[in-house]
């Protein structure tokens, strides 16, 4: 800095006062001069102190400093959305529905085998000796006890028990094949102790076991099993299933057999479908044409019983276990395996006919075994063999 004129009213070079004022060599400032005082231990109240910086921002909103460390704000978690509650099946439950509904499956023909009635049909004296396969004897009788008030009503007929077989059929299962063979109630043989008559007189004179006689007699088939069905058996059953499906040839208009169904494939249930297989006043081969009707409507019963729907539906399973339980009877030798492989067997595909049969020369009303022809059949059954087509006819007349 140049040096200012002296005596203008400024302190004079070499004056503390000059040094304070523009600095100079003197190095004990003066004693009114500001200190640096050393840090104590404790601030003074009155002490200057420095105040931190504050950020752009803080100053910005007024200019006051932050009251802490800045922190990073974070948005609050999204709150989860709620789920509406749904049903789900556990998977651990399947097994469990499984096994009840086999448990069902098996529990219902158990307890119906509980209701069904057991007849004794063993016949005494000499009988054919065992054979391959299974033969049963199957025996529409006109038992009507097992039929309800309002059914009654409408047949027309009263509670009594089965005095005559309308139907006799002997079922085959082996390996040879399944083989429905009809007997005509109106067919003349031995009945053994009683002389020659019609066969459905034995079923008359002295039940099941004499029938079972009769035709091991007849045809040398041994008899393993005994089944007899009702009225009701058939009515109710049909019902059970929701009805079945019959294919007449022909109008049927049978006033005694209350039937009046026109030709062709149609739905029909219990009452119609028994009337059907009873009716024989309408066609030409009567009583033969009648063993077919009901062999017809056997097997539509065995097509509905092995529906899938049949076993899936348990309320349909019940209704069809308690009809059949309620309609039938069996031999006292049967347990309930014979009765599901029975079952089986009316289920499965078979081969149907009539025994093949002749007028009978005493009596063109009666019919008799052909002794041409029906061995052939009888054999194909006693040793379970492929039975021969030109042996096994609807009606039992050979082909034209």
């Amino acid at each position: 800095m140049a040096d200012r004129p002296q005596g203008s009213g400024m302190p004079e070079k070499g004056t503390p006062e000059y040094d304070w004022l523009y600095g100079g060599s003197s190095q004990s400032p003066p004693s009114d001069a500001t200190r640096q005082v050393p840090a104590q231990g404790a601030a003074r109240p009155d002490e200057t102190r420095v105040m931190p910086v504050a950020r752009r921002e803080a100053r910005g909103s007024g200019g006051q400093p932050p009251s802490g460390p800045r922190t990073t704000s974070t948005a609050p978690p999204p709150r989860p959305k709620k789920r509406r509650w749904r049903p789900r099946l556990r998977l651990g439950l399947i097994p469990l529905v499984l096994l009840l509904f086999l448990v069902y499956l098996v529990g219902v023909p158990l307890y119906s085998w509980s209701k069904i009635d057991k007849v004794d049909a063993q016949p005494g004296g000499d009988r054919p000796a065992d054979q391959p396969g299974t033969n049963y004897l199957i025996v529409g009788s006109d038992k009507a006890d097992d039929l309800s008030d309002e059914q009654r009503k409408v047949l027309q007929t009263g509670e009594r028990g089965g005095t005559n077989t309308d139907t006799i059929i002997v079922l085959h299962t082996g390996s040879g094949g399944r083989t429905m063979m009809s007997i005509p109630r109106d067919t003349l043989t031995e009945v053994p102790g009683h002389g020659t008559q019609m066969i459905n007189a034995a079923f008359a004179i002295d039940g099941a076991p004499l029938l079972v006689a009769s035709v091991e007699k007849l045809t040398g088939i041994h008899i393993d099993h005994y089944v007899e069905l009702g009225f009701g058996s058939v009515i109710n059953t049909v019902d059970a299933f929701g009805g079945v499906e019959i294919c007449p040839k022909q109008d049927m208009k049978d006033p005694m057999a209350r039937l009046d169904i026109k030709k062709g494939c149609q739905e029909v249930d219990g009452l119609t479908a028994l009337a059907y297989s009873r009716s024989r006043h309408v066609t030409a081969l009567s009583d033969l044409d009648r063993v077919a009707r009901q062999r017809e409507v056997i097997s539509a019963l065995g097509s509905e019983a092995k529906t899938p729907w049949t076993f899936l539906n348990p309320v349909r399973y019940w209704n069809i276990n308690m009809a059949a339980a309620g309609a039938i009877r069996v031999d006292e030798e049967m347990n309930p395996f014979d009765l599901g492989r029975f079952a089986l067997a009316m289920t499965g595909d078979s081969q149907t006919c009539t025994m093949p049969n002749l007028s009978a020369p005493s009596d063109p009303n009666r019919i008799i075994a052909d002794p041409d022809r029906a061995p052939a059949l009888f054999k194909a059954i006693i040793g379970d063999t492929t039975v021969p087509k030109a042996a096994c006819t609807p009606t039992g007349r050979a082909r034209s």
